[in-house]
């Protein structure tokens, strides 16, 4: 999951009217390279609820040719009058009109969006941002605590990462009622080894090339490259076929090489976390997202995490006291979407 600045299509006479625009329901969509999740949002009134979710639906980004026949098919399915505007959390680095992306399936235009769709204006902001806008404006309720002590300190920078198809990572900034924040390509950032398995790892992973990214093994494609190199380091024949198949014969404990990948995989991105947190200043809170952890949740809690995480020499101890919550991914994205478009479109920001 790369970062991405927010970019915004339409003609410049739209933007002068953007805070009546944002009272009418308007698209708020958070596509990843696995699922796409789509909402029609409701803006509320000055004195009630700040948005509501009018319809929601989760989507196999596999099953479709493109996002617009995804947005496509939601809309007609709502029943509702079609909408005229989009805010779009998605990795990626936008590029004229083209959104950069190895982790997606398919190319996404900006343009074809909203000439295809009839949208008057689409937004694009980074997917971690949008996560770490629903983590300042709802909080995070549904979440179990990992690693450190208690709950977040909202007046620190706070760290949202998470691995799925890629890795992604954002800080919360404090400050105002509006969240700062700065979206990363940690996903992108060279991968650190620290045991003498995890450099062999690293070679392996490699090959020729000096740099091998984060998320080559922090995503669920990189649990599975983990888990296929250690097979080959032991000599072993691949049983599994997916990451899916891994963490299910880890948890259930039927595999010693499976149970061996997951640990190496929690232990390592425990270290990653730690390094994130001191170079982020993020000491106020870290919430794990994605969509591989919330699945092994207790080899998560049971790993080398935690230790590997805090064992940063002169900072242990404020490394031990920072909380580490596992939060849902779920709806997150698409809300914190519409936080997003809201804050920005009710100032006429072109971003």
């Amino acid at each position: 999951m790369q970062g991405a600045s927010p970019h915004i299509a339409g003609q410049p006479s739209q933007y002068a009217h953007a805070g009546s625009a944002a009272r009418a329901p308007f698209l708020a969509a958070d596509v990843g390279g696995t699922h796409a999740r789509v909402g029609l949002v409701q803006p509320g009134s000055n004195d009630g609820e700040r948005l509501s979710l009018l319809h929601y639906r989760k989507f196999v980004c596999a099953d479709y040719k493109n996002l617009h026949d995804i947005l496509r098919e939601f809309t007609d399915a709502t029943g509702h009058a079609v909408a005229s505007y989009a805010c779009i959390a998605c990795a990626g680095l936008v590029s004229g009109d083209d959104l950069i992306n190895a982790n997606l399936p398919w190319r996404v235009s900006i343009s074809r969006l909203r000439s295809e769709l009839g949208l008057d204006r689409v937004v694009l902001v980074n997917d971690f941002t949008a996560l770490a806008y629903a983590a300042h404006f709802q909080g995070i309720a549904e979440s179990t605590l990992i690693a450190g002590q208690g709950g977040v300190d909202p007046t620190l920078p706070r760290l949202v990462v998470g691995p799925g198809t890629g890795l992604g990572a954002a800080v919360l900034i404090p400050g105002s009622d509006r969240p700062g924040i700065l979206a990363t390509e940690g996903g992108h950032a060279a991968l650190a080894a620290r045991t003498e398995l995890e450099q062999e790892v690293l070679r392996r992973l490699g090959n020729a090339s000096a740099h091998v990214p984060n998320e080559q093994v922090f995503s669920g494609p990189g649990l599975f490259a983990l888990y296929r190199t250690l097979c080959e380091l032991r000599a072993v024949h691949a049983q599994f076929e997916s990451p899916a198949q891994v963490t299910a014969a880890a948890l259930a404990r039927s595999d010693a090489l499976a149970m061996e990948t997951v640990e190496v995989f929690c232990a390592w991105f425990g270290s990653l976390i730690g390094d994130l947190v001191m170079l982020l200043g993020a000491y106020g809170g870290v919430y794990l997202a994605g969509g591989v952890l919330p699945q092994i949740a207790p080899l998560l809690r049971a790993s080398g995490f935690a230790t590997r995480l805090a064992d940063k020499g002169t900072l242990r101890t404020v490394l031990e006291r920072t909380p580490v919550h596992l939060i849902d991914h779920g709806q997150l994205g698409v809300t914190g979407a519409a936080h997003w478009f809201l804050d920005h479109e009710s100032e006429g920001r072109k971003g």
